[in-house]
């Protein structure tokens, strides 16, 4: 499967940026699919999951009541609506699938999905 993010660029604190995770190759409705962040010089760190059919979704306590990961298995993506942005929220964004077997149901974890899309900037600047 090929993961497309897109939607970043640069947006002044408070603002809202919508990202989207396009799959090709296969369909992602087998797949748990997250969200994860990497800031210039620090670690990939996990954001937001969301299960199979939508039903169970997992944030980071840093954008919680913030952020909102959901999916449209009919159109093979997965989105992700920030508001509320703020400078410390800048990083690549990189979306990622779990693949349709082996998921233990831990979504935080980078090492339960196998495949990663390129990733899309987000900047939070004034």
């Amino acid at each position: 499967v090929q993961l497309q993010a897109s939607g970043g660029g640069l947006v002044q604190p408070g603002g809202s940026l919508r990202l989207s995770c396009a799959a090709s190759g296969r369909t992602v409705s087998t797949d748990a699919m997250g969200w994860f962040r990497q800031a210039p010089g620090g670690e990939r760190e996990f954001v937001a999951a969301i299960s199979r059919r939508g039903a169970i979704t997992d944030y980071a306590d840093s954008v919680k009541g913030r952020f909102t990961i959901s999916r449209d298995n009919a159109m093979n993506t997965v989105y992700m609506q920030m508001v509320s942005l703020k400078p410390e929220d800048t990083a690549v964004y990189y979306c990622a699938a779990s693949g349709p077997t082996g998921f233990s149901g831990t979504y935080f974890l980078r090492a339960q999905y196998q495949y990663w899309g390129q990733g899309t900037l987000v900047t939070v600047s004034s």
